[in-house]
């Protein structure tokens, strides 16, 4: 195997790795769409963790955040024993 070959292969590697470090660590649960993913940045949040102190109300009135996403956070909350606020 030639210099840049392995070179490659190594780097290949390493994407490969960096992969699945990032979905190990994603900060939304898997399926959250990117425009939900913006929509929370915009006021914040890059964290579930973060979400916490929104109500679901709240977080339906933000351009870009689907009944899907709210669910998807919603489980992975309830998977941590977390909640989303609760509507003034």
């Amino acid at each position: 195997m030639s210099a840049m070959n392995k070179k490659a292969a190594k780097s290949r590697k390493a994407a490969k790795s960096n992969q699945a470090v990032q979905q190990t660590e994603a900060p939304f649960p898997a399926g959250v769409a990117k425009p939900a993913q913006r929509a929370l940045a915009s006021i914040g949040v890059t964290r579930l963790d973060q979400i916490t102190r929104f109500s679901r109300s709240e977080l339906g009135e933000l351009h870009g955040m689907g009944p899907k996403a709210l669910r998807l956070i919603e489980e992975a909350l309830r998977a941590q024993g977390k909640s989303l606020a609760k509507d003034d």
